[in-house]
């Protein structure tokens, strides 16, 4: 099973998260959402593949968001106009994200990943 690590390096939950997926000898290649920032269709094939709402996928308490003001202005946001701003900058995208074959894991929460992994 491949597995794809979406990550921001210097964010302390995805290195726990890398942590975790070393502790269990998993095999996974890295993305760094600052550099390689995922596109429209990765997000909409990840959100659809998730079944988590999209709103799930945004980093909340970022520097961007906050100062975007999207708490406000997401509501009223369709979901494509939601995909498009999140294709825009990797840094408003909830992190880490972990793409598998049949899954994906917004976020780092162990007990979530213990049970996909």
């Amino acid at each position: 099973m491949m597995l794809t690590f979406i990550c921001y390096p210097k964010c302390t939950t995805c290195q726990k998260a890398r942590q975790w997926l070393e502790a269990r000898s998993l095999k996974y290649a890295v993305r760094d959402l600052k550099i390689d920032n995922p596109t429209y269709e990765e997000l909409a094939d990840w959100f659809k593949r998730s079944g988590w709402p999209l709103r799930k996928f945004f980093n909340t308490s970022g520097l961007l968001y906050k100062s975007l003001t999207l708490k406000d202005k997401l509501p009223a946001m369709n979901e494509d106009e939601q995909l498009k701003l999140l294709a825009t900058d990797g840094m408003l995208v909830k992190r880490p994200l972990l793409v598998g074959e049949d899954f994906v894991l917004v976020g780092f929460k162990e007990k979530e990943w213990s049970e996909k992994l």
